[in-house]
């Protein structure tokens, strides 16, 4: 046999050797296939899933007809096997954007009146923010009504509760596109959340009724029977907001949000200085409800009930109180996952730490890389577009690396084993848990860092020190608090076990301010291309999961991803779906906008996604930039750079010279004329169409065919890199006005 005959069956075999380790690989081809599908730019027919996995399926079961136990007879049922998962991952994340279908809005409304019931609300420093269902709004026909909509209200407001229902005259939009090719969709989170729109409201609400009311007023329309996940669902969001209002009520200030964020989840009532540092200092994961605090929730709860058991000798003696205390633990951890929202976070370590007390009630070893795996798949199958978010990835990502890393060190030897048996015993063990949390926070921080630069653009430098400080602080002294906290509600008593955990809050916030005014406490990093991330993601797996020598090959595959990111360059123009915003690149990498008052949302994520804070570069209103590349007047402006010119038109006097001498034309009004830029045309039409454009130039040869790749322009657009998929909103066509009319 060749040496390319050898090679399949060489690696074939190579894997048979680690048949144990097979079952971690099922959630990431699962996952595999629901990538493919939302990397599609089309929506596939129902059948492509069904379909696919059937095929793959006869293979499968022709492959295990062959009962020899060759590399090749293990590829021939191996293979299929991992179409066919692959396959159903697929299936699942189609059958999903299926099942959540319901109407947007297309374009916007008001002002006018809209009613609704209260699922959610949020409070902000100067606002809050309410989610209704039941939607009426005024002049809007029913076929067209969504099934909830999200509206931000200002100024002083009623007392609004979940499960109410209320009135405001409001504004209302669809859920917004990204504001630039690549960035962060919340049009495709809002479709799996069945949100249809988003608005603001004008002036104070009117609560028609409150929750505790059975009749309504008299100009109102009638309650409707809730179903019992309804009846769900808006008990959890009154027992979360009272329990918001209560731990506020007791920690007066930014230690009363902080705690409120901690104990269910809700951060919205943090002030944005606080949570800025909270975040540069590297201590953002403390206020995602996750392992940590579910695991000291459980863990609290179990060592506290166990030992309380323990001392009524008679049960103690008869009973196995152990496993009590398991139940009970496993039992109050789902109470607290579900008052903290059940995020995906919640959620996979509800499902680890809830098997890892199974075990010990059914007397089996617990915490394993399996149980990651299958944590993993049970969201996906549940959940096929949280494989998007950071969330599940940031959380699966610490969560696997420590594991496998814990994995090597207790193969070999334990952290005692390095201790010096002359220092006192206390002393060691000290030594030896804050080892821990700088080993824990290195692995954690190192594994999670290429998901926080894809998606927030930025690195916390000093990530360890803060968390030396603040995870102790957090495990041995807040979050111990909150459980008895949360024991002591019902009774009213809460303030007892309030107040300390304040003075713990306090000081987890005084770690964050100081390590964030830190000089370079925080890098900024330019946008990560999906190539990149899918390289490191692959080659972290690959080191993760296997436990052979050639796990090192993921070395080689995070490599190339970190060189991929290292590699990639933004664009050199961005311009805004509405036509109110640019920026352009300096010769320095450095970024001008147009305007520095009109679409600061916009802006900020630009700026993110070039790795900056701010823009650096004036932009010249009439004149020339200090770089030279960008020379304006009252009509436009005339970028150059890499022999291209690209011409920026505001108004239409600037068109006339323009499409002549420039490469490509940019026009934020509409071009109605013939423009023979050899590059194209983007006007004000494409930009409504399209959504933002970004635009990357290139030194090129004429030769090369195509018109725009010839001249050495990339174009890309928010809706044509979307495609046409069921979360994309596309405006309404438009009957263009001709003179005569």
């Amino acid at each position: 046999m060749s040496l390319i005959g050898k090679a399949p069956v060489a690696l074939f075999n190579a894997l048979s050797r680690e048949r144990d380790r097979w079952v971690l690989w099922l959630p990431v081809v699962f996952a595999t296939g629901i990538a493919f599908y939302f990397a599609l730019r089309f929506e596939p027919s129902w059948w492509t899933g069904p379909v696919a996995t059937g095929g793959a399926g006869v293979v499968a079961w022709l492959g295990h007809r062959r009962r020899q136990r060759t590399g090749a007879s293990v590829a021939f049922v191996l293979v299929p096997c991992v179409f066919i998962t692959a396959a159903l991952g697929f299936s699942a994340a189609q059958w999903r954007t299926s099942d959540v279908a319901h109407t947007v809005l297309t374009e916007r409304i008001g002002p006018t009146i809209v009613t609704g019931r209260v699922l959610a609300v949020e409070t902000y420093p100067a606002s809050r923010r309410v989610t209704l269902d039941r939607v009426r709004i005024g002049g809007l026909a029913p076929q067209r009504m969504p099934e909830k909509i999200r509206l931000r209200l200002r100024g002083p407001q009623p007392d609004i509760i979940a499960g109410g229902w209320l009135q405001v005259r409001a504004a209302l939009t669809p859920p917004p596109p990204p504001s630039a090719p690549g960035a962060f969709d919340f049009q495709r989170k809002s479709w799996f959340q069945r949100l249809g729109g988003v608005g603001y409201g004008l002036g104070p609400a009117k609560i028609l009724s409150s929750p505790r009311q059975d009749q309504w007023a008299a100009d109102s329309t009638p309650p409707m029977a809730l179903n019992p996940l309804e009846f769900l669902a808006l008990s959890l969001a009154k027992v979360r907001q009272s329990i918001s209002l209560r731990v506020q009520a007791a920690l007066k200030g930014t230690a009363g949000a902080v705690a409120g964020a901690l104990m269910t989840g809700e951060r919205s009532a943090i002030p944005v200085p606080v949570m800025e540092s909270i975040r540069d200092s590297g201590l953002a994961h403390l206020l995602a409800i996750s392992g940590l605090h579910i695991g000291l929730v459980a863990g609290t709860l179990f060592f506290g009930l166990r030992a309380l058991l323990a001392l009524v000798g008679p049960w103690a003696l008869t009973y196995p109180i152990k496993k009590w205390a398991a139940a009970a633990a496993i039992a109050c951890a789902f109470a607290y996952a579900l008052i903290a929202g059940a995020t995906v976070p919640t959620q996979r370590a509800f499902l680890m730490v809830g098997l890892v007390l199974l075990a010990v009630i059914l007397d089996r070893r617990g915490l394993s890389i399996r149980l990651v795996a299958w944590a993993a798949l049970a969201i996906l199958i549940l959940q096929p577009e949280s494989l998007l978010g950071p969330s599940f990835q940031m959380s699966f990502a610490a969560v696997t690396a420590l594991i496998a890393c814990y994995e090597v060190i207790s193969a070999r030897r334990r952290f005692g084993e390095y201790a010096d048996r002359s220092v006192p015993p206390w002393l060691r063990k000290a030594g030896v848990y804050l080892a821990g949390v700088a080993l824990t926070t290195l692995i954690a921080g190192l594994a999670t860092a290429p998901f926080a630069v894809f998606h927030f653009n930025r690195f916390a430098d000093y990530g360890l020190a803060a968390n030396l400080l603040a995870v102790p602080v957090t495990a041995l002294w807040v979050m111990p608090l909150a459980v008895v906290a949360f024991l002591l509600m019902p009774f009213g008593f809460e303030a007892l076990a309030l107040a300390p955990m304040g003075w713990g809050v306090d000081v987890i916030i005084a770690v964050a301010e100081t390590v964030s005014s830190w000089s370079g406490a925080v890098t900024l990093v330019p946008a990560m291309p999906v190539a990149a991330l899918v390289m490191i993601s692959f080659g972290g797996l690959w080191l993760a999961l296997w436990q052979r020598k050639w796990r090192m090959f993921g070395v080689g595959g995070i490599a190339v991803g970190i060189l991929l990111a290292a590699l990639n360059q933004p664009p050199d123009i961005l311009i805004d779906g509405q036509g109110r915003l640019l920026a352009v690149r300096g010769a320095d990498g450095k970024v001008s906008v147009s305007n520095l008052r009109r679409a600061r949302f916009e802006r900020g994520i630009w700026l993110r996604r070039f790795g900056e804070e701010e823009a650096r570069i004036p932009w010249p209103k009439t004149g020339t930039s200090s770089d030279k590349r960008l020379t304006c007047d009252l009509d436009g402006c005339l970028y150059k750079t890499r022999g291209k010119t690209v011409a920026l038109a505001f108004r239409e006097g600037a068109l006339a010279e323009d499409c002549w001498a420039a490469d490509l034309v940019v026009a934020v009004i509409p071009v109605r004329q013939a423009c023979p830029a050899p590059g194209g045309v983007i006007d004000r039409f494409d930009l409504w169409r399209d959504g933002a454009a970004a635009i990357w130039l290139k030194d090129s040869d004429l030769k090369e065919g195509n018109v725009k790749e010839g001249w050495g322009i990339r174009i890309e657009t928010v809706n044509g890199v979307r495609g046409r998929r069921p979360w994309v909103i596309r405006p309404k066509a438009r009957t263009k006005k001709t003179p005569e009319t």
